[in-house]
């Protein structure tokens, strides 16, 4: 199968690199510093257990048009940055190419092809201008649920922190070849990929704690298990997820985790960095939007209140803007004192 992954950071390096390894021809959109890297000595990927996968040949560019047409192409960039390559995207179709977004949160695509109350209705949150779903048919996506928590610590070079599920799933919930067909690669390559029927399901369950845990950790500096054994933020995270659980059940979503079980395994990652704090220690804006935003959106859509998400994105919000306006980073730095 022909694979492009477009945006070669952290998660998109370890699939591209365990596709690659598993003999799938693979290509790798990527830039800068990294783009240079991967050229000269491929693409490396640290696992958990201290293993080593690397794809020392593995094609990488910075131009759509040289990678050509693909079979199947993964968008591995956070949720804010798709707009910016949308237009490019054609260049990588041919009339069959399907499309797998795996970004954090409530993707652009909620409504396409749900057959809901709200079917076909833009997230405005994540996709503003309407870029996205203009742009992108909605034929072509299959759903996908990121569940590995991984790092770029340097061009090139990937580290493996935990995790290996990517659950996929037509939009509509039916088995179609297709899907079984790129499930099946993903579990060749190493990976858990199980087929699912609704794969919205899947997206709030993770979603469930992203949209807690990330913002609470960047505006605190402090890791998953300090967030969770903390009473204070603790219960704030357990009054978010209450209200992001009352939009969901809205939507028709039934969680099939209780809450204190959610809360428990995000106390056994331990004193693992959220992405979004990884974002604010250097200086990247952070997905603030498609983690909360979006969810904010959908409560407003179904009439349901979100109070303290509310204020945690307010403040998020803000940090946001002063990383991005004043080009500064926040980290937090030992006492010498």
């Amino acid at each position: 199968m022909k694979i492009c992954v477009v945006g070669a950071g952290s998660i998109g390096g370890f699939v591209g690199v365990k596709l690659a390894a598993a003999g799938e021809d693979v290509t790798l959109i990527a830039r800068g510093a990294n783009l240079e890297a991967i050229r000269t000595r491929g693409m490396r990927v640290t696992m958990h257990d201290g293993t080593e996968v690397v794809a020392p040949d593995i094609r990488a560019t910075g131009q759509y048009e040289v990678a050509g047409p693909q079979d199947l192409v993964i968008l591995g960039m956070k949720a804010h940055q798709v707009e910016a390559v949308a237009s490019e995207l054609p260049k990588l179709l041919h009339p069959e190419t399907v499309i797998i977004p795996m970004q954090n949160g409530i993707p652009w695509w909620y409504f396409q092809r749900h057959g809901g109350e709200f079917e076909g209705r833009r997230v405005e949150t994540v996709d503003p201008n309407g870029v996205l779903a203009a742009s992108i048919d909605p034929q072509r996506i299959i759903g996908c649920v990121v569940y590995p928590a991984c790092e770029l610590t340097a061009p090139g070079v990937v580290r493996h922190i935990e995790g290996d599920r990517f659950p996929l799933g037509e939009l509509d919930g039916v088995a179609t070849e297709r899907v079984s067909r790129i499930a099946a690669a993903f579990v060749k390559a190493g990976l858990k990929s199980p087929v699912l029927d609704n794969i919205r399901a899947e997206i709030w369950l993770k979603l469930w704690g992203n949209l807690t845990f990330n913002p609470i950790s960047a505006l605190t500096h402090s890791t998953l298990v300090d967030i969770c054994q903390y009473p204070l933020t603790r219960a704030l995270a357990a009054d978010m997820m209450r209200e992001a659980e009352a939009v969901a059940n809205r939507l028709g979503i039934t969680f099939r985790v209780t809450l204190e079980k959610r809360i428990a395994g995000a106390e056994k990652v331990g004193k693992h960095k959220t992405s979004m704090l990884q974002d604010v220690e250097a200086g990247r804006d952070p997905e603030v939007d498609a983690l909360v935003g979006a969810v904010i959106e959908l409560g407003r859509v179904t009439s349901t209140p979100t109070p303290h998400i509310d204020a945690v994105y307010a403040l998020t919000k803000l940090l946001s803007r002063t990383i991005r306006e004043e080009k500064v980073f926040v980290r937090a730095h030992p006492f010498l004192g």
